[in-house]
């Protein structure tokens, strides 16, 4: 398939054999956005608009607290807090319904700047994806993936009647089916066998594990997209 600034990032992501391509493309996204808003950005008065009423969520400030720049994130922070005690202490306009300021403490308390670019990018090149899957080649890369996680499992049932039909998105189902199903069984033999370990006929020193020791890990990134 001939590349473009669109399709890139599908390719990209299913170079590495390793893990869930749809987990690499959301790291990528939330990196990428990330290093953009703790960078240039930050100054710019838009994006401060949009940060100082959106805020971020738990997992993306300590993101963003491992970047060597905390001024940035300090400057947002003050901006963000001045806009937040001045919504709290705002009183209910004429007209208003009486849960109005409620739900705004609401849309800041559940709402993340990083969410939302990363939720806009990642739809955007699902349908790329999409648009991608049906030539022979990207398929064939696809399924030779090691497994794709639960969440994104999930995700791809969801939006492939959007825009697959018919026989293609028959065949798109099978094909996600056989990426996820083997890497259950997988975990679920590694994890009988992490359990077995605990049994007193198996505890020697030279016991074997073999590729159980981080069955759990595994299993909860599996079930969960996130280490």
């Amino acid at each position: 398939m001939r590349e473009s600034l669109l399709t890139i990032p599908i390719s990209e992501i299913l170079e590495p054999d390793e893990g869930c391509p749809f987990c690499h493309l959301r790291d990528t996204l939330e990196q990428r956005t990330v290093e953009y808003i703790m960078g240039a950005a930050m100054m710019e008065p838009d994006v401060r608009i949009e940060t100082n009423k959106a805020g971020f969520c738990h997992p993306h400030f300590k993101m963003m607290l491992k970047q060597k720049n905390r001024l940035s994130l300090a400057l947002m922070l003050q901006t963000h807090l001045d806009e937040l005690g001045g919504t709290v202490s705002a009183r209910k306009k004429l007209f208003e319904p009486k849960d109005a300021k409620k739900r705004r403490i609401s849309d800041i308390n559940t709402g993340c700047f990083v969410c939302d670019k990363v939720d806009w990018g990642f739809q955007r090149l699902l349908r790329t994806f999409f648009e991608m899957i049906g030539d022979r080649e990207v398929a064939g890369r696809f399924s030779t993936r090691e497994y794709i996680c639960l969440p994104h499992y999930d995700m791809l049932l969801e939006n492939a009647p959007k825009y697959l039909k018919g026989k293609e998105l028959e065949n798109f189902e099978k094909l996600a089916s056989d990426l996820i199903l083997p890497y259950i069984k997988t975990l679920y033999g590694d994890v009988s066998k992490y359990c077995s370990m605990y049994d007193y006929r198996n505890t020697a020193k030279d016991a074997d594990w073999g590729s159980s020791k981080d069955s759990i890990e595994r299993s909860i990134k599996f079930l969960t997209s996130r280490d």
